[in-house]
Order: structure tokens, then C-alpha cells, then sequence
């Protein structure tokens, strides 16, 4: 199956290029499709450059940054594959574990799947309380959603296209998380969780989510439960 392996970039100058290196090594059927979200600090105009160089690499901007969300509904519509990989463009995601990912799929067992930071795999120890949060925002999205995710945030998630053509997303941030998980439970979804590893940032080498994103989240989820 071809794969489309989506790339939200937001000032990510100093990953992007080795972030789509380390893709286009993985030895799969795939296509990259990169969405520039309004980057200023020159990533785009390093995009520029790499997307003349790669048959296999696609480059998309917006003009203003959107958020994450947006992001990627831009990348969903430009897909070609039958199968999609979110794929962050900071590094802290190992393309090396595509397969491992993609087995439940491949195998029929899944529709969807989500790398977990929080099975087993090798992870760099970093911030307690972004730990909690992130435990407490997916208790709440299990509890609402009737899953039992360990990691409903995770970056790594893993779908058949077809997926998509029964859900329409609308958050434009970070909120497409739990908005997505709550609308592939609502339509019954099956959904696998693999262990994977994690090489997360501080604030200083350029993390981006912080306490409001939370806080967001927690309204996405009660949103998307209850009045969407």
C-alpha cells in the first residue's frame, strides 16, 4: 500500500531538513507532503529549496499561521495514499518505526493506530507535570470516548485514508487530537496502540505546546462528546 506521510511545519529550520531525511530512508511506498504553517524564522524559504530537490516530497504554505490542525486537513486533501502517517518535523518521532505502526493495519486487525510514549518504549525523562497532563487528558478522553488509550496526544498516529471520508474535523490547533479520537470512537474505529520511542524537547530547543494547550483540550474534548 502507498503510504502519504503528512509533515506540519511550524519554525522548524533546524529539524526540517534531517525530519525529511530520516522519512525518505524509511523503505516504504510513500509520498511526504509537507504544510508549511506560516513559518518566520526562514523555514519556508528552506522548503523552497528542498521541494525542487525530491520527486517524492510535496510542499504546501499557508500564508498566516493556522495552527497544527489546519495543518493537516491541508495535507489529508493533497494525499494520494492509502494509509496516512502523521509525522512531527521536530525530531522527537523516529520514522524507523513505520513498520512496527503499520502491522496492525496491514495485518486487518486495525483501522487506526497510535504510537504510545507511554508502552515500554525508550523515551528521554523530561517534565513530570507535562507527564500528568498528558495522563489526566486521556483518562478524560477514555472516559468520555469509551477507549483505553495510554496516549490519546501522541504525535504518531496511523490511519487508513478511508477513515477520514467518515469524520469532519474542524479544529485548527492543537485541539485535532482529541478531536480526532473522539470521532474515530464515535464511529466505531478500531483502533491498536504500539509502544514507541520518544526524544521529546525542552521549551529551550523549541517545544511549542504549553499549559493553555491543555486547557484547550479539556474543552475539545467535553465539545466533541457532548455538542458536536
Amino acid at each position: 500500500m502507498k503510504i502519504s506521510v503528512i509533515i506540519p511545519v511550524y519554525n522548524e529550520k533546524s529539524t526540517i531538513s534531517e525530519t525529511i531525511a530520516r522519512v525518505r530512508a524509511v523503505d516504504l511506498e510513500k509520498e511526504i507532503i509537507i504544510v508549511d504553517d506560516g513559518s518566520t524564522d526562514g523555514t519556508s524559504q528552506h522548503l523552497a529549496e528542498i521541494g525542487g530537490q525530491f520527486e517524492d516530497v510535496n510542499v504546501f504554505s499557508h500564508q498566516e499561521n493556522r495552527g497544527k490542525g489546519a495543518a493537516l486537513r491541508t495535507g489529508f486533501g493533497a494525499a494520494s495514499g492509502e494509509i496516512i502517517i502523521i509525522q512531527d518535523a521536530d525530531l522527537e518521532y523516529d520514522p524507523r518505526e513505520y513498520e512496527t505502526l503499520l502491522v496492525p493495519i496491514l495485518d486487518g486487525r486495525a483501522e487506526v493506530v497510535y504510537g504510545s510514549r507511554f508502552l515500554s518504549g525508550p523515551h528521554r525523562v523530561l517534565f513530570f507535570w507535562h507527564y500528568m497532563g498528558n495522563r489526566f487528558l486521556t483518562l478524560l478522553c477514555d472516559a468520555l470516548c469509551n477507549l483505553n488509550l495510554t496516549d490519546m496526544e501522541t504525535g504518531y498516529k496511523v490511519f487508513k485514508k478511508e477513515v477520514l471520508d467518515g469524520i469532519r474535523l474542524k479544529s485548527n490547533r492543537f485541539g485535532f487530537e482529541p478531536e480526532f479520537t473522539m470521532k474515530i470512537a464515535k464511529k466505531g474505529f478500531r483502533v491498536y496502540e504500539v509502544p514507541i520511542s520518544y526524544s521529546g524537547r525542552t521549551y529551550e530547543e523549541g517545544k511549542k505546546i504549553g499549559w493553555r494547550d491543555g486547557l484547550a483540550a479539556i474543552f475539545t474534548i467535553i465539545w466533541f462528546r457532548f455538542f458536536d
